[in-house]
C-alpha cells in the first residue's frame, strides 16, 4: 500500500506540474476604454484615448522636493507622473456630442484610441453631430483627423471659442512665439483644416452657447481661450473642465501649482480655484481630461484645499432608479 500510496503521489506532482506548464497564453490586452454615467437624462460616456508620462518637473510653485512626496503619498514615482487622455460623449436626446478629442495620431506610441473605444462603447464617429474643445492644444485636437489628414468625424461642426481660435489660428500669433511653440499652432491648424474647408468650423463667444443644453464660460490661463462646458438636466450637471488640472496628486491639495503649459499660471490657478470651489459648493460631477480614467467625479474642499472623489464603478442608472434603503 504504500508503494502504491507514493506512486499515486508521483503521479499527482507530475498532473500539477503538467497543468502549470500549460495554462492558457496572457492575454495582454485591457478592457475597451469606456465609462457611462447618467446625468439626468443626458447619457455621458467617457472615452479613453490613451496616456503619457509627464515630468515632475513641469509642475511650478511647489518644491521639487514637495511635488515628490505627494507624488510618493500617490505610489508615483519621481520621474514620470503618468497621464491620461481623456474625451467624452454626451448624448442630448437632441445631439451627441464630443468634448474634445485626445491625442490621437499626434502620440501614435501611447494614444490613438477614440475611435475604437467610441465604437466599442455602442457609437459610430459619424453618429456624432457636434464638437466642442476646451483649447486646441494636441492632446484636445489630433484626435479629430487621422494621419493622412482626413477627418474622422466628417458629420460633426467643431465649436472652438473666438478667443481660442484668434490666438491659434493667427499667422501674426504663431511668428511671434518662440520658435519651440510654433509646431503646436501648426498642429491646431491642421487639425481643424478639413472642417474649416467644409465649414463645419465654428466660433462662438462664452457666456453665448452654439447650442441650448450647454452652458458655456471662459476659463482663461491654461491658454488664452480655454473654455469649460456645463450640462444640466432634471437638476443634475456635469462641467467638462479640460486641462484646468493636470495632476490629481499634487493639484487638487495644492490648486496654486501651476503646470509649465499654462500660458499665463496666475490665471490659470486662479480659474481652477473658481471652478473648483463653485462645483464643490453645488455638488455638481465634473470631468476632466487628464485625471485618471474616466476622469469623472466630484470634488470637495477643506479650506483652500481640495479633495478628488473619483466615480465608483458600477451599473448604468440614473440616481432616481435606486431605491433609498434605510
Amino acid at each position: 500500500m504504500k508503494g502504491f500510496a507514493k506512486v499515486l503521489g508521483i503521479a499527482g506532482m507530475a498532473f500539477v506540474a503538467h497543468a502549470v506548464a500549460n495554462a492558457p497564453d496572457q492575454i495582454r490586452q485591457q478592457v475597451p476604454g469606456y465609462y457611462r454615467l447618467a446625468v439626468g437624462d443626458y447619457e455621458v460616456t467617457a472615452l479613453f484615448d490613451g496616456y503619457n508620462d509627464l515630468s515632475p518637473g513641469l509642475l511650478q510653485g511647489l518644491s521639487a522636493e514637495k511635488v515628490r512626496a505627494l507624488l510618493a503619498r500617490q505610489a508615483i514615482g519621481p520621474d514620470r507622473m503618468p497621464t491620461t487622455f481623456n474625451a467624452f460623449l454626451i448624448n442630448t436626446g437632441k445631439h451627441l456630442v464630443m468634448v474634445d478629442s485626445g491625442a490621437g495620431q499626434c502620440v501614435p506610441q501611447t494614444a490613438g484610441q477614440l475611435v475604437p473605444n467610441i465604437q466599442a462603447s455602442g457609437y459610430q464617429p459619424a453618429q456624432v453631430d457636434t464638437i466642442f474643445l476646451t483649447h486646441l492644444h494636441l492632446d484636445h485636437v489630433c484626435g479629430l483627423v487621422d494621419a493622412s489628414g482626413k477627418a474622422l468625424f466628417p458629420n460633426a461642426t467643431v465649436y472652438v471659442s473666438q478667443a481660442e481660435a484668434n490666438y491659434w489660428l493667427d499667422p501674426q500669433k504663431k511668428a511671434s512665439a518662440p520658435e519651440r511653440a510654433r509646431e503646436y499652432f501648426d498642429i491646431a491648424q491642421h487639425s481643424l483644416a478639413p472642417y474649416k474647408a467644409s465649414g463645419h468650423l465654428k466660433t462662438f463667444v462664452p457666456p453665448a452657447s452654439p447650442i441650448p443644453e450647454v452652458e458655456a464660460s471662459y476659463a482663461v490661463g491654461h491658454t488664452p481661450g480655454s473654455a469649460v462646458y456645463r450640462f444640466t438636466s432634471r437638476g443634475a450637471a456635469i462641467t467638462f473642465i479640460g486641462d484646468l488640472i493636470h495632476n490629481a496628486a499634487v493639484q487638487f491639495d495644492h490648486p496654486d501649482v501651476a503646470i509649465r503649459f499654462d500660458v499665463d499660471p496666475v490665471k490659470a490657478t486662479e480659474s481652477r480655484e473658481k471652478e473648483f470651489s463653485k462645483l464643490a459648493s453645488d455638488g455638481e460631477w465634473l470631468a476632466a481630461a487628464h485625471l485618471p480614467f474616466p476622469g469623472i467625479g466630484h470634488v470637495t474642499q477643506e479650506g483652500k484645499k481640495f479633495n478628488w472623489a473619483p466615480a465608483l464603478y458600477g451599473p448604468y442608472k440614473r440616481a432616481d432608479d435606486v431605491p433609498l434603503l434605510k
